[in-house]
This record gives structure tokens, sequence and C-alpha cells, in this order.
């Protein structure tokens, strides 16, 4: 038993260097003052002050933050009436097809996306003028499409395991649909909207292929500017860049999890007081 005890912490403890160390090694690494990245020389928050000074890095990661937070916004609401209609309206006709639509970003190729997203985009402004380019718009829409699928995913899982009493004790006591869904559904399924949420955000500021094939002048994100300045080498700033990014999705996760936790809680506490 207790070599099987250290193989399991052996393994465990390589699976965690594995994942983790290169991220460590960067945020190390971040805060050397030598501009070639594997050679150490001594402690300098020097390649910070350079980032904060290089407009072009700043403009695109201003921009990435905003089309991430608007996409994972219409995905979320986009998901939801989507998990919604596949949860609670049956089995209607037509339920097939609009569920494989819905998960079919999951599992096809990002290039394909971008290609049929960049197609779209330019018939329509052949048709209709709109819109016009191809620039923040047209990114955030792409990435509400991808975004919304795996909301809808998260959404729907919850939905499934939900007690439908609820709404039913509350639609006998004289409640109107809308109130329901408002007052008592979305409560209960926040923490859903919360991850899908945090899902679609991630997945708006990772992408790099959906929005290469449907951005234009003037609206580079910065997943295309750190790909474009890791071809001609990694710099310093690269580095300092990634460790704020590693900082502030840690604190995102950190408060993300206090919230469910504490929402979680809070049902186990209705629950026991509903019993008694």
């Amino acid at each position: 038993m207790r070599a099987r005890g250290l193989f399991l912490f052996a393994a465990l403890a390589i699976g965690y260097a594995f994942l983790y160390g290169p991220i460590l090694s960067l945020i190390v690494y971040s805060f050397n003052e030598s501009r070639l990245v594997t050679v150490w020389s001594r402690f300098s928050f020097k390649w910070y002050g350079e980032l904060f000074e290089n407009e072009q890095i700043l403009s695109s990661a201003w921009l990435s933050l905003k089309i991430a937070a608007i996409s994972a916004t219409g995905a979320v609401v986009l998901g939801t009436l989507a998990a919604v209609m596949l949860v609670r309206f049956g089995r209607f006709r037509g339920r097939m097809l609009f569920s494989a639509m819905i998960t079919a970003p999951l599992v096809m190729p990002d290039v394909i996306i971008g290609l049929a997203l960049l197609l779209l985009f330019v018939s329509l402004e052949q048709w209709l003028n709109w819109p016009e380019g191809r620039g923040m718009t047209t990114i955030a829409i792409a990435h509400v499409t991808l975004g919304m699928a795996y909301a809808t995913v998260v959404v729907q899982s919850r939905l499934s395991q939900m007690d439908a009493s609820v709404e039913e004790a509350a639609l006998d006591l004289g409640a109107r649909p809308w109130k329901v869904f408002l007052l008592i559904t979305l409560p209960i399924i926040s923490p859903a909207l919360a991850a899908g949420w945090l899902l679609a955000f991630t997945l708006s500021l990772d992408d790099l292929v959906i929005a290469s094939f449907v951005s234009g002048p003037g609206s580079t994100t910065l997943p295309m500017v750190i790909f474009s300045s890791v071809r001609l080498g990694v710099s310093p700033q690269i580095n300092a860049l990634a460790t704020i990014v590693v900082v502030l999705v840690t604190i995102g996760i950190l408060i993300a999890g206090r919230i469910t936790l504490r929402a979680e809680r809070d049902r186990q506490a209705d629950r026991r007081r509903a019993g008694e």
C-alpha cells in the first residue's frame, strides 16, 4: 500500500510539474533583466515598464478584452435561450437539427469555422453593405458563434438537473412564466451562467485562428500580436504580459469559485430549512 501511495504521489508530482513547470519558468524569467529569455542576469521589473509603454500590445489587449466581454455576454444570452428550448420544450419538430447546429462548433475545426464566417461576412457585405469590412464587430460575432455552443452545453446540463417542481409551484401560485424565469430559474442556474460566461470569455481571449480569418486592418487581437512577435523570437515583454494574464486569470477563477461555493452553501441551507 505504501509503495502504491508513493507511486501515485510521484505520478501526481510529475503531472503537475509537466503542466505548470513551463508557466512557472515563464513567470520567473519575466523578472529577468537580460534580453535573452533563457539566460538569467538579475532581478528587475524592466520588461514590465517597457510592456506598459508598448502601444501596440496595450491597444490589442484592450481590444481583446472588449471583444471577449461582448462575445461572452452574447454567448451566454443566446446559449441560455437555446438551453431552455432544448430542456423545457420537449421533442419538437427539428429538435435534432437544432441541437446539431448548436453543438457543431464544439467538434468543427477552427479553420473551417473561420473560413465559413469569412465567406459569410463577405457575402453579407456585398448584399447588405454590412458589416463594412472586417473588424471588431465581425470578430465578436464569430466568437459569439463559438462561445454559444459551450455556454449551451453548460446551462443545459444545469437546467436538466434542476427540480422543475419549484417552477411549477410558482406558476400554481399565480406567477407569470417570465417572472418565474427571472426570479426563480435564473438565480438557481446562476453558477452555470457564470461558468458559461467565463468559458466563453476565455475562448474569445485565447482565439487566434478564427480571429485571423475575420479580422481586418486596425483590429489585431492580443493573440495575433503575440503570435507574430514570437515568430521573430520570444521577447521578455511577452513573458511579462503572460505573467499578468496568468495572475488575472487566477484571481478570476478564485472569485468565481468563491461565488459558486457560496451559492451552493445557500442552496444547501435552503434545502435544510425546507426539510425542517
